[in-house]
Formats: structure tokens, sequence, C-alpha cells
């Protein structure tokens, strides 16, 4: 009797067991689920806003590259290339802008405005930012204020900034020429000269993002251990030769990303030209000052010679410039990564020395 009331117990027990190790099973695969898949979805708001915000401008630049797209009209179907190319200049084509920029001479003197502004700029500016990083670290009194101080050129804008150089490098009655006129020198014509207009440029860089790689290279200083410049002191190493000998070896991965950082930077430099230009002169008289970044928006925004504002013929200046500075970049990496890894490894004398002794 007691063996046919226990029977329906056991099944209903036998079942709510199954039961749970089923729920237990789906839990399981949940969690394995949730193990490998959630950290996708906590960065998938990145990704997402860089393929709407970046990624998409990106591949439709390159679609507008390849047409007759007027800011006016619209798009006008494959470009041409016009009477730069010759006969084959009417023939549509989806490299007919690509090939306009190329007979562009004045393309060419954008790109070498560029370069010339970006090496005057960029190299004294990771100095001087190297130098003033080193001061920092230093015990100083009222630290916080000259860190405050360097970087506050960082916060103002640029058009704040143009206007206070404007002051300093204007032709007539500029700070340095009136200081020249004074010693009895020819003031220089800041826009009128090659030159003189780069260099003045640059100095508008440079007062303004040096503060920030200054910061940048302080933070990458504070982090290396400070016994290993007690051990520097030990062997007879003073602060010139720690500098050279520890800091900057130790900065070499940072030194990497600033290199890269102000590379592109500087090769996309357009604020400061455009308000350094003349009333509507952008880029100067005989384009001693004008950059690609410029050249880019004059000719898809403004009434270009020839013909009306042309999109498509921009965005083949992006490319080029896209293609540039990605380039210099990987070159500037490998450069500087061949350089670190060349002093940083053993000598092949000592290799040997070293197998000799093993042996």
């Amino acid at each position: 009797m007691s063996s046919t009331t226990d029977t329906p117990v056991l099944a209903g027990k036998a079942a709510r067991d199954e039961e749970y190790e089923r729920h237990v099973a789906r839990r399981s695969k949940i969690g394995r689920f949730d193990v490998k898949f959630s950290p996708y979805f906590y960065i998938s708001p990145f990704f997402i806003l860089f393929a709407i915000t970046g990624l998409f401008p990106l591949l439709f630049t390159a679609f507008v590259a390849t047409r007759q797209w007027n800011t006016l009209t619209g798009d006008g179907g494959l470009a041409v290339c016009g009477a730069t190319c010759g006969d084959a200049g009417n023939i549509p084509s989806m490299w007919g802008n690509f090939q306009w920029v190329l007979h562009q001479p004045v393309f060419w003197t954008a790109l070498r405005n560029s370069f010339s502004i970006f090496l005057l700029s960029t190299i004294p500016q990771i100095i001087v930012a190297l130098l003033l990083a080193a001061i920092l670290d230093a015990n100083l009194k009222a630290k916080t204020f000259w860190r405050m101080g360097v970087l506050l050129p960082y916060v103002i804008a640029p058009s704040a900034a143009a206007i206070i150089f404007s002051g300093v490098f204007s032709d007539q009655q500029g700070l340095i020429n009136t200081l020249l006129r004074a010693v009895g020198v020819t003031g220089i014509q800041w826009h009128a000269n090659t030159l003189a207009s780069h260099i003045a440029i640059a100095s508008i860089v440079n007062f303004r993002w040096t503060g920030y790689n200054t910061l940048i290279l302080l933070a990458a200083m504070q982090a290396i251990p400070r016994d290993v410049f007690e051990a520097s002191v030990v062997d007879g190493a003073g602060r010139v030769r720690q500098f050279f000998s520890v800091t900057i070896p130790l900065l070499r991965p940072t030194l990497i990303f600033v290199i890269i950082t102000s590379t592109i930077g500087g090769l996309q430099i357009f604020d400061e030209p455009q308000m350094f230009s003349e009333a509507a002169n952008y880029g100067g008289s005989n384009q001693q000052f004008l950059t690609v970044s410029l050249l880019l928006w004059r000719t898809g925004f403004l009434q270009t010679t020839p013909g009306q504002p042309n999109m498509g013929r921009a965005a083949a200046i992006a490319w080029f410039l896209f293609i540039i500075v990605i380039i210099i970049a990987f070159l500037n990496f490998w450069l500087t990564r061949r350089i670190a890894s060349s002093s940083g490894a053993p000598k092949k004398s000592q290799k040997k020395a070293a197998k000799g002794v093993a042996a």
C-alpha cells in the first residue's frame, strides 16, 4: 500500500529535479553568453557612433569625390577633369576630380606650404614641450599655478589667438616691426613674404599647442619610477645626463603619441592661416600661406576660379590629404619605433661577448 502511494511522489520529485536541472542549464548558458558577449555590448556605443559620424562620412566623401558634385546644384554625374587634362579631360570618369587636383599648381603650392608650416611648428613645439615638462617635473614652488599657466594658451579660442598675434605680426603697426624700426631695421612683410608668413602662423600654432603637449609629457615623466633617477645619481649622472639617458628613453611611447598627433594636426592646419589672412584673401595674395585644408574649404564652399564651388573636387583634395597624413603618420611611427629598438638593443659585439662568456 505504501509503495503505491510513494510512486506519484517519486515521479513528481523526479520531474522537479529534471526541471531544476534544465533551469540550471539555461542559467549556465545565459551566464556563458553574458561573459562572452557582454564586453562587446559595452563598447558597441563607440563603434555605432563612429560608424555614423566617422565611417559613413569617410565613405560618402569617397563617393562624392568621384562625382561632379556642385554645392549649389547637387550631383551632376561622373566627374570630368576639364581642359587642364587635355583631350581626355571631357570624358566622364570616377578619377576625374583626382586628375584635376593633380593638374592644379595651386594644390602643389598648398602642399608645400602645409609641410613648411608643419615643420616650423611641430619640431620646435616638441622640443620646447620636452624642456618645459622637465622644468615642471622639478621641485618647484606653486606647481599647480605654473602648470595651469602653461595650459592656458590651449584654452584660448583660435580667433582670440589670431587677434592677439595680428597685433604682433601686423605689417605696419605690429609689435615686432615697431621694435625693429626703433633700432633702425626695416620692418618685415609678414603677410607678403612666404617664409615670414609661415613663421608667423607657426608661432600661433606653437603658442596654442605647446602647453597641451607639455602636460602630456609631464604626466609621462611623473609616471617614471623615482628609484631609476636615484640609481642614476648613484652612478654619477648629472641633471643633463639624466634627461638624455633616462628620461627621454623612458618617454618613447609618449613621444610617439605626441609626434603622431602633432603630425596629423600640423598637416591639417586650417584655423591659423584662415585667421591670419587679410580681408577675404584667404591664403595670401600669391597663395604664400595657403594650406591644403584651406584650399579644400575654398574649393568646396567659396566661389573659386574656375566655376562654382565644387564639392566633388574638394572631396578629392580631402582624400589626398587623408592619404598623405596616414603615410606620414605611419612613417613617423616606424622611424620612432626603429630608433627606439636600435638604441635599446644590445650591440652585436656585446652579444658576441656575452655568448663567449656563456660558452
